[in-house]
C-alpha cells in the first residue's frame, strides 16, 4: 500500500540529509503495488520522461468523480517520485486534483532543488498527464 502524502511530509521533515531523503524516495517506490505487465503499453507511457514511466487512470462515477492512479517506472528514484505523485493525487476528486499544486509539495519536500532538470521535466510531464485526465473526467460528466 502506498504511503499517504501527510505521512511522507512528516517523514521528510525528520530527514535532514539529502542522502537520507533520496533513500526514502527509493523506499517509497519499492512500496508501490506491483504494476500489471499488460499495462506497460505505449498508451500508458508518460511522454517527456527520460526513464520509462507508466500511468493508469481509473475514474469513478458522478459529476466530480474520484480518480485513482496506478504507476510505475523502470528507474528506482523515479519510481519513488511516482509514489509521491500517487500519494498526492490518487483517490481524490477530479476538482481537487485540478486545484492541487504539485510544485508546492515538491518545494516543501525539498525535491525541487535536488532533482536533475531531466527528472524535473519528467515529473512535470507526469503531473500534466494526471491533471489532463482529471480535466477530461470533469468534461465527460458536464
Amino acid at each position: 500500500m502506498a504511503a499517504p502524502i501527510q505521512m511522507i511530509r512528516d517523514d521528510f521533515s525528520l530527514l535532514d540529509e539529502w542522502e537520507d531523503r533520496y533513500r526514502y524516495v527509493i523506499e517509497l517506490g519499492e512500496g508501490l503495488p506491483p504494476f500489471p505487465e499488460e499495462e506497460r503499453t505505449a498508451a500508458n507511457k508518460v511522454p517527456g520522461c527520460v526513464s520509462q514511466v507508466w500511468l493508469v487512470t481509473e475514474q469513478g462515477a458522478g459529476a466530480d468523480p474520484v480518480i485513482s492512479f496506478q504507476g510505475d517506472s523502470d528507474a528506482h528514484i523515479v519510481r519513488g517520485l511516482v509514489a509521491i505523485m500517487l500519494a498526492l493525487f490518487s483517490g481524490r476528486r477530479a476538482s481537487e486534483i485540478q486545484s492541487t499544486e504539485a510544485e508546492a509539495t515538491l518545494k516543501e519536500l525539498g525535491l525541487d532543488e535536488h532533482l536533475s532538470p531531466q527528472r524535473a521535466n519528467g515529473l512535470r510531464s507526469m503531473v500534466k498527464r494526471i491533471k489532463r485526465d482529471a480535466e477530461a473526467a470533469l468534461k465527460q460528466t458536464a
